[in-house]
Protein backbone atom coordinates (compact mmCIF):
# COMPACT_ATOMS: atom_id res chain seq x y z
CA UNK A 1 0.00 0.00 0.00
CA UNK A 2 0.77 3.73 -0.96
CA UNK A 3 1.43 6.00 2.20
CA UNK A 4 1.47 9.22 1.54
CA UNK A 5 1.50 12.43 3.71
CA UNK A 6 2.11 15.89 3.96
CA UNK A 7 5.58 15.27 4.34
CA UNK A 8 5.98 14.12 0.33
CA UNK A 9 3.74 16.30 -0.99
CA UNK A 10 4.91 18.05 -3.74
CA UNK A 11 1.69 20.76 -4.02
CA UNK A 12 2.16 21.70 0.07
CA UNK A 13 2.77 24.76 1.25
CA UNK A 14 6.10 26.08 1.20
CA UNK A 15 8.30 26.17 4.73
CA UNK A 16 8.16 29.93 4.58
CA UNK A 17 7.36 32.39 2.64
CA UNK A 18 9.65 33.96 -0.30
CA UNK A 19 9.78 37.44 1.30
CA UNK A 20 11.84 40.42 -0.63
CA UNK A 21 14.74 39.75 2.05
CA UNK A 22 14.81 36.12 1.35
CA UNK A 23 15.20 37.19 -2.40
CA UNK A 24 17.99 39.44 -1.84
CA UNK A 25 19.54 37.22 0.36
CA UNK A 26 19.68 34.47 -2.17
CA UNK A 27 20.75 36.34 -4.90
CA UNK A 28 23.55 37.51 -2.90
CA UNK A 29 24.18 34.28 -1.92
CA UNK A 30 24.23 32.47 -5.87
CA UNK A 31 26.23 35.19 -6.72
CA UNK A 32 28.89 35.02 -4.00
CA UNK A 33 28.79 30.75 -4.98
CA UNK A 34 29.08 31.74 -8.68
CA UNK A 35 32.35 34.38 -7.82
CA UNK A 36 34.40 32.27 -5.56
CA UNK A 37 33.65 28.87 -7.84
CA UNK A 38 35.09 30.84 -10.89
CA UNK A 39 37.79 32.00 -9.06
CA UNK A 40 39.18 28.66 -7.42
CA UNK A 41 38.69 26.97 -10.56
CA UNK A 42 40.89 29.41 -12.30
CA UNK A 43 43.64 29.66 -9.88
CA UNK A 44 43.37 26.56 -7.60
CA UNK A 45 41.95 24.04 -9.67
CA UNK A 46 43.83 24.70 -12.94
CA UNK A 47 47.39 24.81 -10.73
CA UNK A 48 46.17 21.59 -8.49
CA UNK A 49 43.83 19.60 -10.92
CA UNK A 50 45.92 20.47 -14.12
CA UNK A 51 49.81 21.28 -13.65
CA UNK A 52 50.13 19.53 -10.58
CA UNK A 53 48.41 16.06 -12.02
CA UNK A 54 51.33 16.10 -14.62
CA UNK A 55 53.76 15.05 -11.86
CA UNK A 56 51.90 13.25 -9.13
CA UNK A 57 48.18 12.48 -9.66
CA UNK A 58 48.06 11.25 -6.04
CA UNK A 59 49.17 15.12 -4.63
CA UNK A 60 47.08 16.35 -7.31
CA UNK A 61 43.69 14.66 -5.66
CA UNK A 62 45.05 15.45 -2.49
CA UNK A 63 45.30 19.67 -3.45
CA UNK A 64 42.29 19.72 -5.35
CA UNK A 65 40.76 17.89 -2.41
CA UNK A 66 41.56 20.77 -0.17
CA UNK A 67 41.08 23.67 -2.07
CA UNK A 68 37.18 22.38 -3.42
CA UNK A 69 36.39 20.94 0.08
CA UNK A 70 36.80 24.66 1.31
CA UNK A 71 34.58 25.38 -1.61
CA UNK A 72 32.10 22.92 -0.78
CA UNK A 73 31.51 23.46 2.52
CA UNK A 74 29.51 27.11 1.39
CA UNK A 75 26.58 24.94 1.10
CA UNK A 76 25.85 22.93 4.19
CA UNK A 77 27.15 26.55 5.62
CA UNK A 78 23.92 27.88 3.05
CA UNK A 79 21.62 25.08 4.16
CA UNK A 80 22.11 24.64 7.75
CA UNK A 81 23.47 28.06 9.29
CA UNK A 82 21.84 30.85 7.03
CA UNK A 83 18.61 29.17 5.81
CA UNK A 84 17.93 27.37 9.10
CA UNK A 85 17.24 23.92 7.13
CA UNK A 86 17.44 21.46 10.21
CA UNK A 87 19.10 18.03 8.76
CA UNK A 88 18.81 14.96 11.09
CA UNK A 89 20.71 11.96 10.40
CA UNK A 90 19.98 8.37 11.33
CA UNK A 91 20.22 5.12 11.30
CA UNK A 92 23.73 3.50 11.57
CA UNK A 93 27.02 5.83 12.70
CA UNK A 94 30.27 5.02 10.04
CA UNK A 95 33.30 5.93 10.59
CA UNK A 96 35.62 8.68 9.20
CA UNK A 97 37.73 8.43 5.64
CA UNK A 98 36.46 5.20 4.56
CA UNK A 99 36.77 4.66 1.10
CA UNK A 100 32.99 3.92 0.59
CA UNK A 101 30.36 3.55 -2.85
CA UNK A 102 27.48 5.08 -1.96
CA UNK A 103 23.69 4.39 -3.15
CA UNK A 104 21.28 6.62 -2.68
CA UNK A 105 17.25 7.36 -3.47
CA UNK A 106 17.03 10.25 -5.76
CA UNK A 107 13.71 11.85 -5.03
CA UNK A 108 14.60 15.55 -6.29
CA UNK A 109 17.10 17.40 -8.31
CA UNK A 110 19.15 18.47 -5.04
CA UNK A 111 19.74 14.89 -3.36
CA UNK A 112 23.03 14.70 -4.43
CA UNK A 113 24.02 18.43 -2.42
CA UNK A 114 22.89 17.01 1.01
CA UNK A 115 24.94 14.14 0.37
CA UNK A 116 27.66 17.30 1.69
CA UNK A 117 26.42 17.74 4.71
CA UNK A 118 26.66 14.01 5.47
CA UNK A 119 30.31 14.45 3.89
CA UNK A 120 31.49 17.13 5.68
CA UNK A 121 31.26 15.57 9.22
CA UNK A 122 33.04 13.06 7.88
CA UNK A 123 35.51 14.68 6.72
CA UNK A 124 35.43 13.51 3.06
CA UNK A 125 33.97 16.61 1.48
CA UNK A 126 36.33 17.16 -1.07
CA UNK A 127 36.79 13.53 -2.39
CA UNK A 128 33.14 13.12 -3.12
CA UNK A 129 32.53 12.37 -6.82
CA UNK A 130 29.04 11.26 -8.54
CA UNK A 131 28.15 9.82 -11.39
CA UNK A 132 26.13 12.15 -13.10
CA UNK A 133 23.76 12.89 -16.27
CA UNK A 134 26.12 14.75 -18.73
CA UNK A 135 24.34 17.26 -19.87
CA UNK A 136 24.99 18.94 -16.21
CA UNK A 137 28.91 19.33 -17.34
CA UNK A 138 27.50 22.04 -20.08
CA UNK A 139 26.40 24.15 -17.13
CA UNK A 140 28.62 27.49 -17.10
CA UNK A 141 31.48 27.08 -14.15
CA UNK A 142 29.83 24.16 -12.61
CA UNK A 143 30.24 22.33 -15.41
CA UNK A 144 34.44 23.14 -14.83
CA UNK A 145 33.81 22.17 -11.52
CA UNK A 146 32.25 19.19 -12.07
CA UNK A 147 35.24 17.75 -14.54
CA UNK A 148 37.59 18.88 -11.87
CA UNK A 149 36.20 17.27 -9.49
CA UNK A 150 36.11 13.73 -11.46
CA UNK A 151 33.16 13.31 -12.04
CA UNK A 152 31.61 10.26 -14.41
CA UNK A 153 29.30 11.63 -16.87
CA UNK A 154 26.54 9.07 -18.24
CA UNK A 155 24.74 9.48 -21.52
CA UNK A 156 22.46 6.72 -19.28
CA UNK A 157 22.85 4.10 -22.24
CA UNK A 158 24.51 1.52 -21.10
CA UNK A 159 26.76 0.90 -24.57
CA UNK A 160 27.95 4.72 -25.16
CA UNK A 161 28.94 4.95 -21.00
CA UNK A 162 30.22 1.17 -20.36
CA UNK A 163 33.97 2.65 -21.84
CA UNK A 164 34.47 6.03 -20.11
CA UNK A 165 32.88 4.62 -16.71
CA UNK A 166 35.19 1.82 -16.70
CA UNK A 167 38.07 4.16 -17.78
CA UNK A 168 37.43 6.69 -14.94
CA UNK A 169 36.67 3.74 -12.42
CA UNK A 170 40.59 2.58 -13.24
CA UNK A 171 42.10 5.85 -12.10
CA UNK A 172 39.73 5.32 -8.57
CA UNK A 173 41.83 2.55 -7.19
CA UNK A 174 44.39 3.63 -5.52
CA UNK A 175 43.85 2.98 -1.80
CA UNK A 176 45.83 6.28 -0.74
CA UNK A 177 42.98 8.61 -2.71
CA UNK A 178 40.08 9.02 -0.13
CA UNK A 179 36.96 8.05 -1.87
CA UNK A 180 33.14 8.91 -1.79
CA UNK A 181 31.18 7.67 -5.12
CA UNK A 182 27.91 8.58 -5.14
CA UNK A 183 25.40 6.95 -7.38
CA UNK A 184 21.90 7.11 -7.40
CA UNK A 185 20.92 3.87 -9.38
CA UNK A 186 17.34 5.05 -10.39
CA UNK A 187 18.98 6.69 -13.01
CA UNK A 188 16.82 9.59 -12.55
CA UNK A 189 14.72 12.04 -9.90
CA UNK A 190 10.84 10.53 -8.93
CA UNK A 191 8.00 11.55 -10.36
CA UNK A 192 4.24 10.03 -9.85
CA UNK A 193 4.52 9.60 -13.67
CA UNK A 194 8.06 8.22 -13.87
CA UNK A 195 6.44 5.66 -10.80
CA UNK A 196 3.72 4.74 -13.29
CA UNK A 197 6.13 3.93 -15.72
CA UNK A 198 8.38 1.96 -13.27
CA UNK A 199 5.70 -0.08 -11.90
CA UNK A 200 4.34 -0.77 -15.32
CA UNK A 201 7.78 -2.19 -15.86
CA UNK A 202 7.76 -4.17 -12.73
CA UNK A 203 4.51 -5.86 -13.40
CA UNK A 204 5.30 -7.15 -16.82
CA UNK A 205 8.76 -8.86 -15.30
CA UNK A 206 7.78 -10.28 -12.13
CA UNK A 207 10.02 -7.64 -9.88
CA UNK A 208 8.66 -5.70 -6.23
CA UNK A 209 6.43 -2.62 -7.07
CA UNK A 210 7.93 -0.08 -5.50
CA UNK A 211 6.06 2.98 -4.58
CA UNK A 212 8.27 5.57 -3.21
CA UNK A 213 11.66 4.60 -5.48
CA UNK A 214 11.67 3.76 -9.44
CA UNK A 215 13.28 0.60 -9.92
CA UNK A 216 16.79 0.36 -10.13
CA UNK A 217 19.35 0.19 -12.61
CA UNK A 218 21.88 -2.23 -12.21
CA UNK A 219 24.69 -2.18 -14.82
CA UNK A 220 26.50 0.97 -13.35
CA UNK A 221 26.57 -0.10 -9.73
CA UNK A 222 27.58 -3.59 -11.15
CA UNK A 223 30.35 -1.99 -12.76
CA UNK A 224 31.66 -0.10 -9.55
CA UNK A 225 31.55 -3.02 -7.50
CA UNK A 226 33.83 -4.80 -10.60
CA UNK A 227 36.01 -2.19 -10.86
CA UNK A 228 36.47 -0.88 -7.09
CA UNK A 229 35.47 -3.66 -4.61
CA UNK A 230 39.38 -4.44 -4.08
CA UNK A 231 40.00 -0.99 -2.56
CA UNK A 232 37.10 0.27 -0.97
CA UNK A 233 36.19 -0.16 2.72
CA UNK A 234 31.96 -0.58 2.54
CA UNK A 235 28.93 0.25 1.15
CA UNK A 236 26.83 2.80 2.24
CA UNK A 237 23.24 2.86 1.68
CA UNK A 238 21.61 6.37 1.75
CA UNK A 239 17.61 7.25 2.37
CA UNK A 240 16.54 10.62 1.83
CA UNK A 241 13.48 12.30 2.99
CA UNK A 242 12.30 15.99 3.02
CA UNK A 243 9.46 17.86 5.25
CA UNK A 244 7.27 19.79 4.12
CA UNK A 245 8.06 18.78 0.54
CA UNK A 246 10.67 18.19 -1.57
CA UNK A 247 12.77 21.13 -2.71
CA UNK A 248 13.75 22.70 -5.78
CA UNK A 249 17.26 24.73 -6.69
CA UNK A 250 15.80 27.62 -5.85
CA UNK A 251 14.16 26.89 -2.58
CA UNK A 252 17.50 25.68 -1.44
CA UNK A 253 19.20 29.00 -2.88
CA UNK A 254 15.79 31.49 -1.20
CA UNK A 255 15.46 29.40 2.23
CA UNK A 256 11.66 28.79 1.79
CA UNK A 257 12.15 25.13 1.60
CA UNK A 258 12.45 22.27 2.91
CA UNK A 259 12.14 22.69 6.71
CA UNK A 260 13.72 19.43 7.67
CA UNK A 261 16.24 16.86 5.57
CA UNK A 262 15.99 13.22 6.72
CA UNK A 263 19.30 11.68 5.85
CA UNK A 264 19.31 7.72 6.69
CA UNK A 265 22.59 5.69 6.60
CA UNK A 266 23.30 1.95 6.51
CA UNK A 267 26.58 0.53 6.36
CA UNK A 268 27.07 -2.71 4.19
CA UNK A 269 30.52 -4.47 4.50
CA UNK A 270 31.50 -5.67 1.01
CA UNK A 271 31.13 -9.07 2.14
CA UNK A 272 27.37 -9.18 2.05
CA UNK A 273 27.10 -7.61 -1.32
CA UNK A 274 27.39 -11.17 -3.98
CA UNK A 275 29.68 -10.90 -7.00
CA UNK A 276 27.97 -12.07 -9.83
CA UNK A 277 26.05 -10.07 -12.10
CA UNK A 278 22.91 -11.50 -11.43
CA UNK A 279 23.41 -11.66 -7.38
CA UNK A 280 24.39 -8.02 -7.79
CA UNK A 281 21.14 -6.81 -9.56
CA UNK A 282 19.16 -9.42 -7.26
CA UNK A 283 20.58 -7.70 -4.29
CA UNK A 284 19.99 -3.97 -5.20
CA UNK A 285 16.59 -4.69 -6.32
CA UNK A 286 15.74 -5.82 -2.89
CA UNK A 287 18.03 -3.05 -1.02
CA UNK A 288 15.54 -0.43 -2.79
CA UNK A 289 12.29 -2.28 -2.03
CA UNK A 290 13.69 -1.91 1.91
CA UNK A 291 14.51 1.63 0.98
CA UNK A 292 10.48 1.59 -0.19
CA UNK A 293 9.29 0.34 3.02
CA UNK A 294 11.59 2.92 4.85
CA UNK A 295 10.19 5.76 3.18
CA UNK A 296 6.61 4.55 3.64
CA UNK A 297 7.12 4.36 7.34
CA UNK A 298 8.93 8.04 7.13
CA UNK A 299 5.59 9.68 5.23
CA UNK A 300 3.73 8.05 8.00
CA UNK A 301 5.35 8.83 11.38
CA UNK A 302 7.83 12.11 10.47
CA UNK A 303 11.29 10.48 11.09
CA UNK A 304 13.56 7.68 10.50
CA UNK A 305 14.05 5.00 12.84
CA UNK A 306 17.30 6.12 15.31
CA UNK A 307 17.70 9.44 14.93
CA UNK A 308 20.62 11.85 16.18
CA UNK A 309 23.82 9.61 15.14
CA UNK A 310 25.36 12.99 13.85
CA UNK A 311 25.39 16.37 15.75
CA UNK A 312 25.08 19.56 14.13
CA UNK A 313 27.88 21.72 12.53
CA UNK A 314 30.12 23.71 14.09
CA UNK A 315 29.32 27.42 13.47
CA UNK A 316 32.29 28.66 14.41
CA UNK A 317 34.25 26.41 11.75
CA UNK A 318 31.58 27.62 9.26
CA UNK A 319 32.23 31.41 9.78
CA UNK A 320 36.37 30.08 9.99
CA UNK A 321 36.32 28.85 6.50
CA UNK A 322 33.97 31.07 5.12
CA UNK A 323 35.68 34.29 6.18
CA UNK A 324 39.18 32.50 4.83
CA UNK A 325 37.96 31.63 1.90
CA UNK A 326 36.06 35.02 1.17
CA UNK A 327 39.68 36.79 1.79
CA UNK A 328 41.97 34.00 -0.70
CA UNK A 329 38.92 35.09 -3.36
CA UNK A 330 39.31 38.50 -2.59
CA UNK A 331 43.15 38.53 -3.39
CA UNK A 332 42.59 37.03 -6.20
CA UNK A 333 39.67 38.95 -7.39
CA UNK A 334 42.00 42.14 -6.56
CA UNK A 335 45.01 40.22 -9.12
CA UNK A 336 42.46 39.99 -11.76
CA UNK A 337 40.59 43.49 -12.17
CA UNK A 338 43.35 45.98 -10.73
CA UNK A 339 46.70 44.18 -11.45
CA UNK A 340 48.69 43.78 -14.51
CA UNK A 341 47.21 42.33 -17.71
CA UNK A 342 48.84 39.20 -17.77
CA UNK A 343 46.48 38.00 -14.77
CA UNK A 344 43.72 38.75 -17.47
CA UNK A 345 45.82 37.07 -19.96
CA UNK A 346 46.22 34.04 -17.46
CA UNK A 347 42.50 33.62 -16.59
CA UNK A 348 41.21 33.93 -20.41
CA UNK A 349 44.15 30.96 -21.57
CA UNK A 350 42.28 28.81 -18.04
CA UNK A 351 38.74 29.18 -19.15
CA UNK A 352 39.42 28.48 -22.41
CA UNK A 353 41.39 24.69 -21.58
CA UNK A 354 38.40 24.61 -19.11
CA UNK A 355 35.92 24.79 -21.25
CA UNK A 356 37.67 22.30 -24.08
CA UNK A 357 38.92 19.83 -21.50
CA UNK A 358 35.29 19.62 -20.20
CA UNK A 359 33.43 19.56 -23.75
CA UNK A 360 35.72 16.20 -24.65
CA UNK A 361 35.82 15.47 -21.35
CA UNK A 362 39.98 15.12 -21.16
CA UNK A 363 42.17 14.94 -18.38
CA UNK A 364 46.44 15.32 -18.34
CA UNK A 365 48.26 11.91 -17.47
CA UNK A 366 51.14 11.73 -15.67
CA UNK A 367 54.47 12.29 -17.06
CA UNK A 368 56.23 9.79 -14.74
Amino acid sequence: MEVRGAFSSDGGKSHRELTPLRLIRGVVCLLVLLLTAFMTLVYCGFVSAVLLRLFSMHRSRKVTSFFFGSWLALWPFLFEKINKTKVIFSGEIVPARERVLLIANHRTEVDWMYLWDLALRKGCLGCIRYVLKSSLMKLPVFGWAFHILEFISVERKWEVDESNIHQMLSSFKDPRDPLWLALFPEGTDFTEQKCTRSKKYAAEHGLPILNNVLLPKTKGFYACMEDLRGSLDAVYDVTIGYKPRCPSLLDNVFGVNPSEVHIHVRRIALGEIPTSEKEVSAWLTNTFQLKDQLLSDFYLQGHFPHQGTEGDLSTVKCLVNCVALMMLISTFTFFTIFSSVWFKVYVSLVCCYLSSATYFNVRPKPLL
